[in-house]
């Protein structure tokens, strides 16, 4: 009897805290947010089943019930860009004040390291330039824009209790100590020259794999992986469901992604992987039209790697390969970075100030409309003429340079052999023509086909050309 009674107790206490629950927002919709402008806001959490909710913002006032699983949702008209600190009222039993709201341009930037890569180790690496006295290797130390807000997340801290949760800050101090360098030095481009807030969302694992980016049920999507010789992707979603998962549906612009050195060995598989990711962030916002601009990753020695799971220094450049294939999947857009590591290849490069710059430039131009180069040369075609070759690109902007002002690197060719020789490789208007004395048939062309290779073609605006083969054997169609 005595245990009988101690148990109704407990079941009665139960009932009563179901019964006066209080409201709970998830931990991404807070004080210091940036709410995304001229798209329609939803504003959600828990509460008591039927109990009534009231949110006001500004001149909205906005009315839900929660349902019988709890769940509350409303969604706020769309807004214009303001810098102006507002304050958010949700009311119900309880009553929550959110302040110092803005409103403007929200992005979610993911991977794995190299979008990790937090501002403190920026502080510490060397100065391209010793004299400069606006460095991006100090960016800590003059960090104060209010109007740039940031919100860090890993595997547990979006949950709504417990020590140490996420929520949103000013992009200075320690909190910017701990972000994503890429993330805010994008915000910080996208932020002068939109000239309107900026909230970036970091959501990165060190030495992850896409796998865990995806929930499992995506990969069944693709029919690519539905084919009996297919890899078997191994996708558990294990961070999909502890760090994306719980930001939707908060309204955003976009996303960036910054992630491929644990998946190097791969090749067409990689791209199909990145579709049913994507298509799942997608379809988990309802927006089948979301940005998804990427970074292609350094070159880097991983022969050497130990252990020696690469055997071949072409792994890398069929990763690259992999990589511009997505550029297939729609409203997708890709950085170059063969420039962008040091003379001793460095699997983190430092230079992540440029990341951020060149993601926001594909953003600028692919998102919002400015008229600017925000990619460096692609391949398009190929024209053989006699013993040359005749290689056209897009994205020349001004014009083909040499960045160095030496003759052309890390090109080779190949007849039908497909013995590929070191090649001559020179520049005629937006043409490249390539050649070489062994080689008096040639029938294929490759451009920084090795894993180290950091070739000097650029545009004239200062961004890279893209490794390529033109005997390239794969093909990809997005689902």
């Amino acid at each position: 009897m005595k245990y009988f009674k101690s148990y109704l107790l407990i079941l009665f206490c139960a009932i009563q805290l179901q019964l006066h629950a209080e409201i709970v927002l998830p931990r991404v919709i807070g004080s210091d947010m940036v709410l995304q402008q001229q798209k329609p806001l939803p504003i959600w959490g828990t509460a008591t089943v039927g109990e009534q909710v009231t949110v006001k913002f500004g001149k909205q006032t906005k009315h839900a019930a929660a349902d019988a699983s709890g769940n509350w949702k409303v969604m706020l008209d769309p807004l214009q860009a303001s810098d102006k600190p507002q304050t958010m009222t949700i009311s119900g039993t309880n009553t929550i004040t959110l302040d110092n709201i803005l409103v403007g341009e929200v992005w979610i930037c993911s991977g794995q390291s190299n979008m990790q890569y937090e501002m403190r180790k920026n502080s510490k690496v060397t100065k391209p330039d010793s004299t400069d006295k606006n460095s991006p290797v100090d960016e800590l130390e003059r960090a104060h824009n209010p109007a740039i807000r940031i919100f860090w997340v890993n595997q547990k801290n979006l949950k709504t209790t417990g020590n140490y949760l996420a929520r949103w800050n000013l992009a200075q101090d320690s909190a910017l100590k701990s972000f994503s360098a890429a993330g805010y030095f994008f915000a910080k481009n996208l932020n002068q020259q939109l000239h309107v807030p900026v909230g970036i969302i970091c959501a990165a694992i060190s030495g992850s794999a896409i796998e865990p980016w995806t929930p499992a049920e995506a990969y069944a999507a693709i029919s690519y992986f539905n084919k009996p010789d297919a890899p078997k992707a191994k996708a558990d979603g294990k961070f999909y469901h502890s760090m994306i998962e719980p930001l939707a549906p908060l309204a955003i612009r976009g996303f960036l992604w910054y992630q491929g050195e644990a998946n190097v060995g791969e090749n067409i598989e990689y791209t199909y992987k990145m579709d049913a990711m994507l298509t799942s962030w997608r379809k988990l916002w309802g927006d089948a039209t979301l940005p998804f601009y990427y970074v292609q990753i350094v070159p880097y020695w991983y022969t050497k790697l130990s252990p020696k799971t690469i055997q071949s220094e072409e792994k890398l450049p069929e990763f690259w390969e992999a990589q511009t294939l997505a550029l297939n999947i729609s409203n997708t857009g890709m950085i170059e970075t063969t420039d962008l590591t040091d003379v001793t290849p460095n699997l983190h490069p430092p230079y992540k100030w440029e990341i951020g710059r060149r993601l926001a430039l594909v953003a600028l131009a692919k998102t919002y409309g400015k008229k600017l180069v925000y990619s460096g040369p692609m391949y398009q075609s190929m024209t053989i003429n006699g013993n040359k070759i005749s290689l056209s690109f897009s994205s020349t902007g001004s014009g083909l340079t040499s960045k160095d002002e030496k003759p052309l690197s890390w090109f080779t060719i190949a007849g039908a052999d497909g013995n590929f020789v070191q090649a001559n490789a020179v520049i005629d208007g937006d043409k490249v023509v390539v050649s070489s004395p062994e080689v008096t048939n040639p029938v294929a062309v490759r451009f920084a086909w090795n894993q180290l290779a950091q070739p000097n073609l650029f545009n004239k605006e200062g961004l890279p050309a893209a490794p390529f083969r033109t005997d390239n054997p794969l093909k990809f169609s997005s689902n």
